[in-house]
């Protein structure tokens, strides 16, 4: 699959994702998406839609419904998707918070290494609290809070997508990862953490190829996720993750004038 290919699946992966939430919105060439039960700007974002050529006052209501909602404005997109939009955010005051380089998983190149610890499908209440619990640690911080992670991942697991954690020898979960369910011949691999305790031990690989293979069984033609580091890029270029393009994360620095 080329980057071009790649970019626009991705970017109406994006789209088609955030339709999904409680109250998605439209705006011009966007698609926001909010979810009431949590105000994490990680859920409430928004995104363009491929080839989007945003005018100023779209860009100006896009802020506005995130400014009556009381969220911080944001956004997450290929920038080679939609060229024209990053330029229109940063008129408006938008910065860089992020930029990440996604790998992109097929069939074809998802392998199964030896020797990876067993996953786990959660069931149960506690199973999804304790997995939050576990991405919190492995995230200092960052992830959700507890609570609020199992029910995210709880709603993932129950619209289609998946959720696979490894539970050690002494019984606590090490680590989870969860996927979305497919939109647009694609899926989002993303929230891979392990407990540093754990960690070295193939954690994030068992649960990174477990999900991609879940996925493919259900008949997507790609899974693609978001790599933070060399670490992290190496262990999903191991179970089959190869380089498609970027990701640029922008928020809204100061109001608009």
């Amino acid at each position: 699959m080329s980057l071009d290919v790649q970019d626009f699946a991705v970017q109406n992966f994006a789209a088609a994702n955030l339709l999904r939430r409680p109250e998605p919105v439209r705006i011009g060439g966007f698609v926001a998406g909010f979810d009431p039960a949590t105000a994490s700007p990680y859920v409430n974002y928004a995104t363009p839609l491929p080839g989007a050529a945003p005018t100023d006052a779209e860009v100006a209501a896009l802020v506005g419904e995130f400014e009556r909602r009381g969220l911080l404005p944001r956004l997450e997109f290929a920038p080679d998707a939609a060229p024209e939009v990053e330029p229109a955010l940063r008129r408006a005051g938008f910065t860089t918070e992020a930029v990440h380089e996604y790998l992109v998983c097929t069939p074809a190149t998802l392998t199964l290494p030896a020797g990876l610890p067993p996953t786990r499908t959660p069931c149960t209440d506690a199973e999804f609290a304790e997995i939050g619990a576990a991405l919190a640690e492995a995230f200092g911080g960052a992830f959700p809070a507890p609570a609020e992670g199992a029910s995210l991942l709880r709603r993932t697991q129950e619209r289609g997508g998946a959720v696979r954690f490894v539970r050690a020898e002494d019984g606590r979960c090490a680590g989870a990862a969860s996927c979305s369910a497919p939109a647009e011949g694609t899926a989002e691999l993303a929230g891979v953490g392990t407990r540093p305790a754990f960690r070295g031990r193939g954690v994030a690989a068992a649960v990174t190829s477990a999900l991609a293979g879940a996925l493919f069984a259900r008949g997507a033609e790609s899974v693609w996720l978001e790599s933070s580091g060399e670490g992290s890029r190496r262990v999903y270029e191991r179970v089959g993750f190869r380089p498609g393009g970027t990701r640029l994360y922008l928020r809204l620095a100061a109001p608009l004038p």
